[in-house]
């Protein structure tokens, strides 16, 4: 991997003109209006250690089209609320998104969240009250800590063809950090391994954030295998299926499918068919 450099400026106190759509409302912080819902059917007993799944199909995702933005909601996002799809431990929000040519999101604020974004075709312009001012690339792995507040918008760079990207929000472990950027570029001749592309450790591989997190993606060949161990007791696993399809523990997954694993100290993760698969690896309890 090598690592991209990148100014970083002071918050400005001021932020761009454009209009800022609602993301999830208005009135309260990021934070704030998406801690309050937040759901305890995926924490883990402490009293049972049988390892504990939860399984969300693709086709059971929250649905909403709005011409220029076509996304899937593996949890409850805007206008779809789930109280069983709350989250899954600090992981909030997995949104699976296409952004028509040209299209984007105006600038707007956020704070107190760790942000990630992952193209995977296309790729988006981004700009921030940080100054930063950079292109997500398919193979680009982008974080966010919005910490005491930032402003940003995100627009497809294309103006024709579309871009699609995960976008993921995660609480953090500490509230009212100074609002940072990072991104890297991964090896696209990594295959049959899960990079770190994500993790809590500033000189560790991948991008960090502000909480005890692990993400890992693998571009995996049919029949591959490996053993996934989880880096921290408490913690579980969220698998994103972003091509073919995988097998984890006993449970065959499909493209787009998700699924949560926990109570559990390691697992295997084997591909089925050729795939390209994304492990959130968060707290339980935050």
């Amino acid at each position: 991997m090598k690592r991209k450099t990148f100014l970083r400026k002071a918050l400005l106190g001021t932020a761009g003109a454009a209009a800022a759509p609602a993301v999830i409302g208005a009135g309260k912080s990021t934070y704030d209006k998406l801690r309050e819902p937040i759901g305890y059917n995926h924490l883990p007993n402490k009293e049972e250690k049988t390892m504990k799944t939860v399984l969300h199909r693709a086709a059971s995702r929250g649905h909403a089209n709005h011409g220029w933005l076509d996304s899937h909601h593996t949890f409850s996002f805007a206008n779809y609320y789930n109280p069983e799809r709350m989250g899954f431990g600090a992981l909030r929000v997995l949104n699976d998104d296409i952004v028509t040519g040209g299209k984007g999101f105006g600038t707007h604020p956020h704070d107190n969240m760790e942000i990630i974004s992952i193209p995977m075709s296309g790729a988006l312009e981004h700009k921030d009250s940080m100054g930063n001012s950079q292109t997500i690339a398919t193979g680009d792995v982008q974080v966010m800590s919005a910490g005491t507040g930032i402003y940003h918008s995100e627009f497809n760079k294309s103006k024709r063809d579309e871009v699609r990207f995960l976008q993921i929000w995660m609480f953090p472990n500490r509230k009212n950090v100074t609002p940072r950027y990072d991104q890297i570029t991964l090896d696209p001749a990594d295959t049959n391994t899960l990079q770190q592309v994500l993790s809590p450790n500033q000189d560790d591989a991948g991008v960090w954030a502000h909480q005890d997190a692990w993400f890992h993606m693998g571009r995996l060949e049919a029949g591959f295998s490996t053993e996934y161990k989880i880096h921290k007791p408490g913690n579980g696993v969220y698998a994103f299926v972003m091509e073919g399809s995988v097998k984890i523990g006993d449970q065959e997954l499909a493209k787009r499918d998700g699924f949560g694993i926990w109570n559990t100290d390691a697992f295997q993760v084997e591909a089925s068919q050729n795939a390209q698969v994304l492990l959130m690896e968060v707290p339980m309890e935050i």
